[in-house]
Order: structure tokens, then sequence, then C-alpha cells
């Protein structure tokens, strides 16, 4: 009867945290409901072959054993040129029934005869499907696959932070509350309620907002996941056909529980330290925040904060490349980010006290922040979170594919690229060096328990490639490369020049070469390179050309687009074709900082009003010491503008640590170093948090004016 009666008194208090669970809730169940769409897609009726009831397809898998514990295993990776239906087992499938081609394409034939009969012939010279398998043939196969992958990523991801942000603002707004309610702690101790009494009434006021809100926001997930499936497939992200799934329960069963979980764990805190409120404690305490930061906490936060900064000098001690990947510069820094955050009740006060403001005002401003120490720390924390969130996460994408993009600048002499397909040699071009290069891939079976796919290049000429380009070659030399040799990087096991390696060529073949010269891993795209020798099947896609010195380069891109392909200038090439943070990625990103802004949003209006709603007595003796209406307001407003500001700064040092520990990983992975900083989105961040906060901390003191008027009346 407590709880109900506490909850119809102090619902307005609770609303913040009733809005995140609630949010929380609806965002997991309408990513849960996608997730649920792309793990049991729907099998899709063939295109390709959809009359043949048989489909035969070349080899397009490498099959190598492996060790799996005390066992082995067969693990495969796609060839990078599969091998075509061979005309010999053309003409066999023929004797059986029917036979389908695809133009000169080669890759499937569809047969119309029994399957057991094809199977028996076929064996493992190729691929047998029937049924909705057939779809492995068409075009489109590949590209919905790797579509799939995206989404479960970006949703995943996507659910994980909510999660993260959910529980951050709920503990932020819970002990907020508590410290605003000490008093009535202490009353209710007075009157002999037991520290248990008190946090069973803290937690069931948790678990009844995480009920009510939990189910608010399986509806709203429910509404909201249909227009998320729309906005992937208009986005590119979801391949056209992806769709919700009829019935599915789970996402809501998650979705629920976790938000029912958020809620208590985001009191569980603040209801232990209620609990140790004593009444003449509670009675005697003043306006100035006191003992702030307990024991336990600070001991989370610094654990927290050596554990962030610990795992990434771990990271950069052992595996510098781990930090480039998309991965780990998105959870990462989650830790780090609440361990700042854990100790912003100690950072706020040293943090304000560097600021100075001029006037009486600017004074009044500066120290009121300093003094409630509560107030300020809960307005700055989730703004912590989302310039932290925005620092890091798209800091740290335009780090890695701007170092990427100087990265292919800086490994060409050239003055022109072609590309098509099928291109030749290029050796006609006179006032030229040209050289002839086509995409394919080697596998390597790395420590025994991996098979690892590295892209390649297959050079048709040594002497001209080694002219054209401008490798970061860190041992050997790769004018030794030849038809028995490899030029690999030193992300390898094996990367010694002179030592033999066994790798797998695109095509599935075995082979042993000799190591010529070894690359700098860089940023992770320093692949490796053969002859074409070792690169059956694969067709010139690429010629850099170099004019000599004094040539005439308009006559020699004259020359060139007689190859058939597309002639650009290296710059040109380059900058079509450069490493760049992909719409996909990028739209991920933004989701993730979006969610976190809408959270920082509903923190800061809810803790400003409630904060604001408690200082009656200090905006009426401001007035009775002569401050005028706008005054009164100003000092409100700056002081929330100082809280944000505080936040900012905090977030700015959290994301600054992270992006040096991204430039040393670069540097130590002997690749281009620059930071990128995304400054127009910090501060539009930084914006929409001054605009709320503003706003929730006027609306506030406004309506404790007017309910004073409406009382002198």
């Amino acid at each position: 009867m407590l709880i109900l009666a506490s909850l119809r008194t102090r619902w307005a208090s609770l609303l913040g945290s009733f809005v995140a669970v609630a949010l929380g809730v609806a965002v997991m169940t309408a990513m849960g409901l996608g997730l649920a769409a792309s793990l049991d897609a729907p099998s899709l009726a063939p295109e390709r072959f959809a009359s043949s009831p048989v489909v035969v397809m070349g080899r397009d898998t490498l099959s190598v054993e492996v060790r799996r514990g005390p066992d082995t295993a067969q693990v495969s990776k796609k060839l990078a040129h599969p091998h075509p239906v061979d005309s010999e087992l053309i003409a066999e499938l023929r004797e059986l029934g029917q036979v389908r081609v695809d133009g000169d394409v080669r890759d499937a034939v569809g047969v119309d005869a029994p399957v057991a009969a094809v199977r028996g012939l076929v064996g493992d010279r190729g691929r047998v499907l029937t049924g909705d398998d057939r779809h492995q043939a068409d075009p489109s196969a590949a590209r919905d696959a790797e579509a799939l992958v995206g989404v479960n990523s970006l949703l995943g991801t996507a659910a994980g932070v909510t999660a993260f942000v959910s529980v951050f603002v709920t503990a932020s707004t819970f002990a907020f509350v508590v410290a605003l309610r000490r008093r009535e702690f202490g009353l209710l101790r007075m009157a002999g309620a037991t520290p248990g009494q008190v946090r069973r009434m803290v937690l069931g006021e948790a678990v009844a907002v995480g009920l009510v809100a939990s189910a608010v926001g399986c509806v709203l997930g429910s509404w909201s996941a249909p227009w998320l499936v729309r906005a992937l497939v208009d986005g590119g992200v979801a391949p056209s056909w992806f769709a919700l799934p009829g019935s599915v329960s789970w996402p809501y069963q998650v979705a629920y529980g976790t938000g029912v979980l958020v809620a208590v764990a985001g009191a569980w805190a603040a209801s232990r330290r209620a609990a140790r409120i004593g009444p003449v404690e509670a009675l005697r305490e003043a306006s100035v925040d006191t003992g702030v930061m307990p024991w336990s906490r600070r001991a989370v936060g610094f654990t927290l904060l050596a554990a962030g900064l610990g795992l990434l000098a771990w990271t950069l001690g052992t595996d510098p490349a781990a930090l480039l990947k998309r991965k780990t510069y998105v959870t990462q820094p989650m830790v780090l980010i609440t361990g700042v955050a854990a100790l912003a009740p100690v950072l706020v006060r040293p943090v304000v006290r560097l600021i100075r403001l001029p006037g009486a005002a600017g004074l009044l401003i500066r120290e009121n922040a300093a003094t409630s120490v509560r107030r300020t720390a809960a307005v700055a924390a989730p703004v912590l979170v989302t310039v932290a969130l925005a620092g890091s996460l798209l800091g740290s994408a335009a780090t890695v594919t701007g170092a990427r993009a100087t990265e292919a600048r800086e490994q060409t002499r050239g003055e022109f690229v072609v590309t098509g397909e099928g291109l030749g040699d290029g050796s006609v071009v006179a006032g030229a060096t040209v050289s002839a290069s086509a995409s394919t891939a080697v596998f390597v079976r790395e420590e025994g328990t991996a098979l690892v796919r590295s892209d390649a290049r297959a050079v048709s000429d040594v002497a001209a490639f080694a002219s054209v380009a401008r490798l970061p070659v860190v041992a050997g030399d790769v004018r030794d490369l030849d038809d028995s040799s490899i030029v690999v990087n030193e992300e390898w096991e094996r990367h010694e020049v002179g030592s033999w390696v066994r790798v797998w060529l695109g095509d599935g073949r075995p082979a042993r070469l000799r190591i010529a010269a070894v690359l700098a891993q860089g940023t992770g795209d320093n692949g490796a390179y053969v002859t074409a020798a070792n690169a059956p099947g694969a067709t010139v896609d690429r010629l850099d050309v170099r004019v000599a010195h004094g040539a005439d380069r308009a006559a020699v891109a004259e020359a060139l687009r007689s190859t058939g392909g597309t002639v650009r200038p290296t710059s040109a090439w380059l900058t079509a074709t450069h490493p760049h943070t992909s719409p996909q990625t990028r739209l991920g990103l933004l989701v993730v900082l979006g969610i976190a802004l809408v959270y920082t949003g509903i923190s800061l209006a809810g803790t400003l009003l409630m904060a604001t709603s408690a200082r009656g007595a200090e905006l009426r003796s401001l007035r009775l010491a002569g401050a005028t209406h706008g005054q009164v307001l100003r000092v409100v407003a700056g002081e929330t503008v100082v809280g944000v500001g505080v936040g900012a700064l905090l977030g700015g040092a959290v994301a600054g640590v992270n992006l040096a520990g991204l430039a040393v990983a670069l540097g130590r992975l002997s690749a281009p170093v620059g930071v990128g900083v995304p400054w127009g989105v910090v501060a539009g961040c930084v914006g929409v948090c001054l605009v709320i906060g503003v706003g929730a901390s006027g609306a506030g003191a406004m309506t404790l004016q007017s309910v004073r008027l409406r009382r002198a009346k």
C-alpha cells in the first residue's frame, strides 16, 4: 500500500524512468523482431533456373581440415574463382535429360532429370541443388546473405547500446530521486521503518515502473517494427524481400524481461543508498551536497576506469589491428564511458571550479553548480555519454577510413588507372609503363586451427608493377616476385623472407610458395601479391599506368582508351573507389547515436524538472534578495549550461582517449596516422542538449514562479 501511495504521489519524479524503460523496451522489441526476420529468412524461389528441377553448380568452395580441440573438422571458404561446370560433365548430363545454360556463363546449369541419377553422375565434381536451394545459383543469393549479416550487426549493436544507455539513464534518475527524497526517507526511518523496508520500497517502485513501462514498450515496439523494416529496405541495408515474421514471440519475451531487469538494476544502487539514510542525518542535512560518492561507487568507478584504460593498453600491446575493427571501436569505449560517468560526482566540482564567469550572476552560477554536485552531475552524465559516443564511434570510423584512403594514395606512382573486365596487358601503350593486374585471393591455414582468406592481386609483369607501385615493404624486394613466390604482409603467421608457405590459390589448388617480400600490416588493406600464373581463372581488371618523363599525357590517355576500359586520372580513381564509410555503417552508427541522444534528452528533461521543482525555497530567497524574475531564470539556465558544458568536456576527454589509442594503433601498424573528429555531429549533440536542458529548467522555474504568484493572490 505504501508503494502504491508513493507511486501516486511521486509519479512525476518517476516519469523519466518510465519513459526511458518504455522507450528501451520498444527499441529492443523492434530490433528483436528485425533479428527474428533475418535469422528465419523465408525460402526464396529460384529465378535463374526456375523451370529446372535440378541445378548443378561448379565447385565454388574450398574445404580444409583444421583442429578443433582434440578432434578435427572441415571448414569451408568461398573460392575467389569458382570452377565452371566443365563441358565433359555437361555432355554427360545431357544423356540424362535436357540441360539449360545461362548464355556463356557456366557456373551452373539446370537439368531436367531424376535427382538421384544426377547426384550419382556429378559426385564431387560439383554441387547438386534441388527445391528452394536452387536459389543459391542466383546472382542475388550472395548479396542477400551479406545484407542479412549487416542487418544482424546493425540491430544487435543498436539493441546492446539501448540496453546500456537505458540502464544508465534509469540508474541516474533513481539516484537523483533518492537524493531529492532523503528527508522523506529520514522521516520514514524516524517513524520506525527499517533500512530493509526503505530499500524494498524503492525497489517496489522500480518493479512497478518496469512492469508497466515494459508492457507499453512492447506495444510501441510492435507498432514501430514495420517502419523499421521499411527503413532498412529503403536504405539499402536489407534485401527487398525482407519482412517481419508472421508469428514470433521471443522478441517480446526478451524485451519485456530485459525492461524489468533494467528498471530493477537501475534502482538497486539507489535503494541501498536510501536504506543507509538515518533519521538524524536526514533532518540535519544542509542544502550543500555532502557524501555524494559512497565508497562502493568510487570502487566501481575506478575499477571500470582502470579496466577501460587497461583494455585499451592491452589491445595496443597485443593486437593493435583489433582497434581498427568496427566491433571493437563500437563496444570497447563503453567500459571507459561507464567508468567516467560513475565518477562524475567526483569530477564535476574540480571542472566547475576551472570555469570563470563574469559578474555576480556568473559567480552565483558557478558556486551553485559546484555546491549542488548531485544536480550538476545528473545533468553532466547523460551529456557525457552522448558526446563520448559521438566522438568515439563516428571519430573512429572517420579515422580508420581516412587512414585507409591515405594509404591507398601513397601506394602508387601512376598517373592513370584503367578499370574494366578483360583489359589485356596494355603493352601497346607507348610512352608509359603499364602494370596489369587481376583480383584474386589466396588461402592459408594458420596455427592449424583456422582457414584464412587473404585478398590478393595477380601481377602480369613484375618489373612494370615494381615501377608503378610504391608498396610499404619492410623486408625483401617486390622485384623478386616470380611464379614460385608470393608477397605477404606482417599479419600472416609466417612472414619471414625466404621461408616457404603452403597456400591454396583462388581456384582452390594447393601451392607451396616462397616469401619474396613482406609488407607492413597497415590498416588491413595491404593484401598479398602473386604472379598471373598463380591466379588461374582471374582476368585483368586494372591497369596502373605511369607516364614516362617527357611523354605526352594526352596521347597516353588516348591510347589507353583503346583498351575498352574506363580511363581515369589516379586521383579521380582514388576519389571514386578509395575506402570510405559505407552508407550502411554510417546509418548504423547514426542509429546508435540517435538512441543515445533521445535518452539524453529524456534524462535531462526529467532531472531538471525534478531538480527545479525542489528549489522553491532557494529561488524565493533569490527574489527576496532583490533578484528580478529574469535574473532568476538566467541563473537557472546558466547552471544548466554549466552542467551541459561539464558533461561535454568530460565526454570529449573520453573520446579523445579512445581516438588517441586508435592513432597509436595506426602508428604501430605503420599506417598513416591522422585523427578524424566529427566536430559537426558533436556540436549538434551539445546544442540539442543545451536546448532541452535550458528549456526544461526554464519551464520548471517559470512554473514555480506562477504557482507562487497564484498563492500570493
